[in-house]
């Protein structure tokens, strides 16, 4: 198993323990977007993915995301498929959905991570439609 899926793996291991706030795995100038979605953006560098987890979590009560599928894509990016639920802060809608998120490694670390609530769109963008 190659080293990139292993760090990836932990991460979400983390994540879907409710562990958001860990960021030894992240370059310190890691690119952090969000793509789609009601807040779409993006940030760079360790505080400002905080301040992008943090505006993404806040939209949510109970907001849980499980890693279904790892691929590589090739020696740099992962592309992770999986689910997402929770219930929106406002609206109180409860919320099930696919989504897919691209995480660049650079030197054993996340360079970039781009989350596509939206998995066509991400596999569109990617050319890798199912």
């Amino acid at each position: 198993m190659s080293e990139n899926l292993d760090l990836v793996r932990s991460i979400y291991a983390a994540w879907q323990g409710g562990d958001f706030g860990s960021t030894d795995w992240a370059c310190p100038d890691i690119e952090f977007e969000i793509v789609g979605g009601p807040d779409p953006g993006r940030w760079t560098g360790l505080a400002g993915m905080a301040d992008g987890w943090r505006q993404w979590l806040a939209a949510w009560d109970g907001y849980h995301a499980k890693a279904e599928e790892l691929r590589e894509l090739d020696s740099e990016r992962v592309l992770v498929l999986g689910r997402m639920s929770g219930s929106g802060k406002t609206s109180g809608v409860v919320v099930e959905t696919e989504f897919a998120n691209l995480l660049h490694v650079r030197d054993h670390k996340i360079s970039r991570l781009c989350l596509y609530s939206n998995r066509d769109r991400a596999l569109a963008d990617l050319g890798q439609e199912e």
